[in-house]
């Protein structure tokens, strides 16, 4: 039974052009990988109506285009399709009709050729939301952050160097399994590297160096499923927000609560969290209240260098604008940045570098400026034919 359970899912992964391990355990695989097999799940019964709630929200534009060939091929077979999404550039490549929702009422429905991007945007958030990606002209400073040659035996990172200046936004860019997230989780020493230096502000960091010291050397990782890596979701806002800063706010084990009551209102109120009281929990948030609570928690550590994996995904638009927003103000302050983004024009939009990732190490780097989407795939896809198959010999 057991047997035939196994080769059950893999007949149906295969058909999804899925490569995952159907003996392993859901949670030692990629986020990614994990809503492909809710995907997969779902279709294991004779559906005639699929909700999908943000299915995209973890996955790169490989995955993404698989998605949607599932999802065409079950509308020719006569399912019904109720589509979640925020990502707009979504919603006229599989939608036929939208209805836009705001605040738990009903705002709009009609058919998806009879509205534009720019109508549903604005219909979604109640006011004309301008520019999306907030990015000021500015100068790079010193170099915040070294990695040179760093190798990593158990998540197989092979040979990675990249640089980070204070004020600069660096994004990482790549496939699901690339290693962005390997790479950013030795950076910030959660994960083992067997060779290879990280250099912060011109300090060599011990490979023994715990997460608590990056913490205290002003590191951040502000990881990609806020839900399970990001939160206490039965604790209140305010106990997320300082749960990372005790020894700061606390010193010689004295609760100072005038203090930390003090920190908690000015973020709530800089990034502008929606919520009646500081003392609500974070699981009756909306998601994107709950992904500004886990950035003011590790702002709160008063950090220099701030890694964001994934910092939009699964929010709604508006607050997208704020958080982008929110790291543009960073940068003007000196601070730098680590952005992990599937979303191509979110990597385009915000990052002054980019850095392709493939086969679990940097392939290319590339200035915001010369950065296509078209560009980016095609490294992460095939290092680019191999660097144009090295140059022609």
């Amino acid at each position: 039974r057991k047997k035939q359970m196994h080769a059950e899912a893999q007949k149906i992964l295969e058909d999804m052009k899925m490569k995952v391990d159907t003996h392993a355990l859901t949670s030692t695989i990629p986020v990614a990988q994990q809503q492909m097999v809710e995907v997969a799940k779902a279709l294991t019964h004779d559906v005639k109506v699929l909700i999908m709630d943000e299915p995209t929200a973890a996955l790169s534009g490989v995955e993404i285009e698989q998605l949607f060939a599932i999802i065409r091929r079950l509308k020719a077979k006569g399912v019904g399709i109720v589509y979640i999404s925020h990502r707009m550039q979504e919603i006229p490549q599989i939608g036929d009709r939208i209805t836009i929702m705001r605040d738990g009422q009903h705002i709009h429905t009609c058919n998806v050729s009879d509205i534009t991007n720019d109508e549903i945007v604005s219909l979604m958030v109640g006011r004309q939301i301008g520019k999306l990606y907030q990015r000021s002209e500015h100068t790079s400073g010193e170099v915040m952050l070294k990695v040179e040659h760093l190798n990593a035996k158990k998540e197989r990172l092979q040979d990675i160097s990249m640089e980070v200046h204070a004020g600069e936004i660096v994004g990482l860019s790549g496939l699901v399994g690339a290693g962005r997230t390997e790479l950013v989780r030795a950076i910030f020493h959660v994960d083992p590297y067997e060779s290879g230096t990280i250099t912060l502000k011109g300090e060599e960091i011990s490979r023994k160096a715990t997460t608590h010291e990056m913490i205290e050397k002003g590191v951040s990782l502000i990881p990609e499923d806020r839900k399970r890596q990001g939160l206490s979701l039965i604790l209140p806002i305010s106990q997320n927000i300082v749960m990372a800063s005790l020894d700061r706010l606390s010193p010689r084990l004295w609760i100072q609560k005038k203090a930390e009551k003090k920190v908690i209102d000015q973020y709530i109120k800089e990034l502008n969290i929606i919520t009646p009281s500081s003392e609500q929990k974070a699981n009756n948030l909306s998601g994107g209240n709950q992904q500004k609570v886990v950035l003011a928690k590790w702002l709160c550590t008063q950090a220099d260098l701030i890694i964001f994996d994934e910092p939009t995904r699964g929010i709604d638009v508006g607050a997208k604008k704020e958080i982008y927003s929110f790291m543009d103000n960073l940068t003007k302050q000196g601070k730098a940045i680590i952005m992990i983004s599937s979303e191509m024009p979110e990597i385009i939009g915000m990052s002054d570098r980019i850095y392709v990732m493939r086969d679990r190490k940097i392939v290319k780097e590339l200035k915001a400026e010369e950065a296509t989407q078209e560009l980016i795939l095609s490294y992460a896809l095939e290092g680019a034919r191999e660097e144009d198959e090295h140059a022609e010999a």
